[in-house]
């Protein structure tokens, strides 16, 4: 997904949602959707629950997120056993 075309469906307005990143048009936030898919929650569920939500918009959430990843680290810390 290009640059443009994650712009066209996510949004990030100081006067909505605290500055937090959404689906355009809507309060939706991106990490909704992706702790929603983090816990196993599909597509089809998602866009069931929130009828709003094209599959574009989610498509357009995970690139935001690899985006994001691209430009900060998370810190895990390593498993023991």
């Amino acid at each position: 997904m290009t640059h443009s075309e994650m712009s066209a469906r996510i949004s990030v307005d100081p006067g909505v949602c605290f500055g937090k990143p959404c689906i355009k048009g809507t309060r939706i936030w991106v990490s909704l959707i992706l702790d929603n898919l983090a816990e196993g929650v599909s597509e089809a569920e998602l866009l069931k629950e929130y009828p709003q939500l094209r599959g574009e918009d989610i498509r357009a959430v995970l690139a935001f997120a690899a985006e994001a990843t691209r430009e900060r680290v998370v810190d895990l810390a390593p498993v023991t056993p």
